[in-house]
């Protein structure tokens, strides 16, 4: 529950433009407001692309060689949920994703929240997760809040624009590695602009389950 309520958060922090700009692997810290916005790089060769999650750092890197594509901000599992360390892959892929084990109960005109499995009437609507990109059973990127702190329930989450970016920049098959730290920490890091979304306000329940609970990118994906 707690960690799909700040899926919902950023939609209207979007909406509303006051999100800090973001510009790809050469941006630093941006002082001030402005409309959030990532730059992704198009890869010259689509099969040499890997990602890389960097737990320490909350931060994403997805390469081709030493070339950078796009490096951002995330938010990873908590102690108690944390995200899964290791070599993996992306092996499915959905824009408009919903949970099945987190959402609401449509009553109506009323939704309550309601997780998938209880005994409450009405129709089930999961949690929107846009732009999902599985890499293990149950774990995935997908978009929503990103906190400067381990947040997630194990899945890795990508603020605003960055998530259909990642999207368009990985297939099925891109290898994925995470671990507590990445060689890119020291060369990248730094340059990651960070993302503090804790003190979004929840969007209603109507809008949750909606289309509109999913962002959906504005202007050419990548450079």
């Amino acid at each position: 529950m707690q960690r799909m309520r700040h899926v919902f958060r950023f939609i209207l922090l979007a909406a509303a433009g006051s999100l800090l700009l973001l510009t790809g692997c050469t941006t630093g810290r941006v002082a001030g407001g402005g409309p959030y916005h990532v730059t992704a790089y198009r890869p010259h060769d689509p099969s040499a692309v890997r990602v890389k999650v960097s737990l320490a750092k909350q931060n994403i890197y997805v390469m081709e060689g030493d070339r950078c594509l796009i490096a951002v901000a995330c938010s990873v599992g908590i102690p108690a949920k944390p995200t899964p360390r290791g070599s993996f892959t992306i092996y499915s892929k959905q824009e408009e994703k919903r949970s099945g084990s987190y959402g609401f109960r449509v009553q109506g005109s009323r939704v309550v929240p309601a997780d998938a499995g209880a005994n409450v009437p009405g129709h089930y609507v999961g949690y929107p997760m846009g732009f999902w990109c599985e890499f293990a059973p149950g774990y995935g990127f997908h978009q929503g809040f990103v906190h400067p702190y381990p947040r997630t329930h194990g899945c890795i989450r990508l603020h605003g624009e960055a998530a259909p970016k990642f999207f368009a920049l990985v297939k099925i098959g891109t290898p994925v590695n995470i671990a507590t730290s990445q060689p890119e920490d020291a060369t990248l890091g730094s340059k990651v602009q960070r993302v503090d979304d804790s003190r979004a306000p929840d969007p209603p329940a109507s809008l949750m389950v909606t289309s509109g609970a999913f962002q959906k990118p504005s202007g050419s994906l990548l450079e």
